[in-house]
């Protein structure tokens, strides 16, 4: 269903940068070569080029003067970030950091650590500089919903990433410097535009109009006077140069945090679990915190909600249906939210999804359209239940009421196990009011507590209502 994957594609279209080979397809080369007319970075100019002749290699781009200028200041406080497997020592994944001030705190991303947060008996952390020296890692804080963390590492920074106490102004057009290891292919720098904030995203998130590749992770995004804008944390594989940056903010709070602990946790999967759970709440009360929006499919009403986080996407055959290519017709209605929480390289939750699915005869009789929409309803998964991260669904049946329509109605709930207090609620109703017409709609609350899932899922099965117009 195209909607589903209009949507789906946004979502998952955005990669974490980490370097981790399978999360991203290699990009394309970062730098492109200027169009005519095309405004040279600050302090510097395109070098004069000539086209090359026929099997000649065209020359690289000169980079701009503040580009080198910042880069050869930095490099001595740029980290490279590596999950290894303990037993061996093996490259699992790699990201970016940086030191802070002339401390040995560094900033990374808490995707590029999440391995040894989650599963420290299997790996561990390694930092190699630009000199190649490298040493151990010692993870003091995560915060996973803003995609953060703070290690310390035994060497000191010169004090060139200084993170400003306030958040850093900045103009849309601005120059931004971002910096890390791309591919693991050596440290580099590379040139882009700062282009506002992300509404569509549940948490604050930059948008950085250049390239950030697989293994800036965790990698600071710089103004030209050196200023820390951002952490380097994803990008859009279906957009041209389209990135993003976690605000330095929220860094400083986490920095904070560390500041004020003298001992690092012995246990982050408490942690990461108590903020999956406050995100929950947070997620389930802002969905809540209104009537639900009612669209009508043809002889019903069906709740959505539309928002900066939740878009929703429509489409119909009703037209091949009128050309007689099917004896039926079907309207689709799917809402999703566009961001989700990254737990690990095999979860991502924290996020609401939903979708109406409006069937109507245009020739067939009554038992063979009864026998389409159960085909349909059946036509659904719940999850596997060989998931090592999760419970087999647990499912309950029912024929019920809500006033104005009668359904039939399937819960289903799966029970994290490795984050104690989180499930996955799906809810799959059936009209069963007309021989000739069937609304189906479902409900996914990826990552809610027992009770915002139920509540959730009370909401909407209230919501759902049958028109007078037929």
């Amino acid at each position: 269903m195209l909607p589903t994957r209009l949507a789906a594609t946004f979502q998952f279209a955005i990669t974490l940068t980490c370097g981790a080979a399978a999360w991203a397809a290699p990009a394309p080369p970062s730098t492109q070569p200027a169009l005519p007319g095309s405004q040279p970075a600050p302090g510097g100019a395109p070098a004069p080029r000539r086209a090359p002749a026929q099997g000649e290699t065209a020359p690289l781009p000169t980079p701009s003067s503040a580009a080198q200028k910042l880069y050869a200041a930095a490099k001595a406080d740029l980290l490279q970030v590596r999950s290894l497997l303990k037993s061996g020592r093996t490259q699992s994944s790699v990201g970016s950091g940086f030191l802070v001030g002339t401390s040995n705190l560094v900033l990374t991303n808490y995707h590029v650590v999440s391995e040894f947060a989650l599963d420290p008996a299997t790996y561990t952390g390694e930092w190699v500089d630009t000199s190649g020296q490298r040493g151990s890692i010692e993870l003091l804080a995560v915060d996973v919903l803003h995609d953060l963390a703070v290690v310390r590492v035994n060497r000191y920074g010169t004090g060139f990433f200084k993170v400003p106490e306030d958040a850093v102004k900045l103009t849309q057009g601005q120059y931004l410097y971002s910096l890390g290891n791309p591919l693991d292919l050596g440290f580099a720098i590379s040139e882009g535009a700062y282009n506002g904030v992300i509404s569509r995203s549940f948490y604050d998130q930059l948008m950085f109009t250049g390239p950030i590749n697989s293994g800036m992770s965790g990698g600071p995004s710089v103004t030209a006077d050196g200023e820390v804008a951002g952490v380097n944390v994803a990008k859009r594989l279906d957009g041209e140069l389209v990135s993003f940056l976690v605000p330095i903010r929220y860094a400083q709070r986490l920095l904070k945090q560390v500041a004020e602990k003298a001992v690092p946790p012995k246990d982050f999967t408490a942690i990461v679990t108590q903020q999956l759970l406050a995100h929950q709440k947070g997620m389930v009360d802002q969905l809540l915190s209104g009537p639900l929006t009612k669209k009508v499919m043809g002889s019903y009403e069906v709740p959505v909600r539309e928002s900066e986080q939740m878009r929703c996407w429509g489409n119909s055959s009703a037209q091949a249906a009128a050309r007689s290519e099917k004896p039926f017709a079907v309207d689709t209605t799917s809402c999703a939210m566009e961001s989700a929480v990254f737990v690990s390289g095999s979860l991502q939750t924290g996020a609401i999804g939903i979708r109406h699915q409006y069937l109507r005869s245009t020739g067939l009789d009554a038992i063979r359209f009864a026998q389409l929409s159960s085909a349909s309803f059946k036509n659904e998964s719940f999850g596997s239940y060989k998931d090592s991260r999760m419970t087999g669904p647990q499912c309950t049946e029912q024929f019920v009421t809500n006033g104005s329509l009668p359904m039939r109605a399937v819960l289903c709930v799966r029970a994290y196990r490795k984050f104690a207090g989180l499930y996955d609620f799906s809810l799959l109703t059936a009209s069963t009011d007309d021989g000739a017409m069937n609304l189906q709609s479902r409900l996914d609350a990826r990552g809610v507590s027992y009770e915002n899932g139920m509540r959730t899922a009370r909401a909407f099965l209230e919501a759902l209502a049958r028109t007078s117009v037929k």
